[in-house]
């Protein structure tokens, strides 16, 4: 199958590829189908809409910015994704990106949660914690 990106142009992805939000994301309720895209050659991934080439999230695995991060999922989140181990589950955090990079922020409020397994998949809003929607990825804090 071929789909339009905003990133990357007119790809060809497999539908084995595709990634399944029952929910949509919040914000974009009608949109339940992404795939991950590498950008360029760095850590950032692109979580591309499948059905709507403008919507299209810079991504990156929080852990390689903020080794301290932990979070726990609610059994009823576990339950959706059919989680049944913790190394099944892929999480990335969705970036503001600014200009210059230095100041790009992360929402660590917020992650995508994604069974690697079956390719479900979830942003789950966490109450707990200090997590940020504007944690800076280098330096000083951002509030939000």
């Amino acid at each position: 199958m071929e789909i339009e990106t905003k990133y990357h142009g007119m790809q060809e992805i497999s539908s084995g590829d595709i990634l399944k939000f029952d929910s949509g994301i919040p914000g974009f309720p009608d949109q339940r189908e992404f795939l991950l895209l590498p950008l360029d050659e760095s850590i950032l991934t692109v979580l591309q809409s499948v059905s709507t080439p403008e919507i299209g999230f810079v991504v990156v695995d929080p852990f390689s910015f903020f080794p301290e991060y932990d979070f726990h999922l609610s059994e009823s989140v576990v339950g959706q994704l059919e989680l049944e181990k913790a190394e099944d589950a892929a999480v990335f955090t969705i970036l503001t990106v600014q200009d210059p990079f230095e100041r790009t922020t992360a929402n660590l409020q917020a992650p995508i949660v994604i069974n690697s397994k079956n390719n479900m998949a979830k942003q789950v809003i966490l109450n707990e914690g200090n997590h940020k929607t504007k944690h800076p990825l280098f330096g000083k804090k951002a509030k939000g």
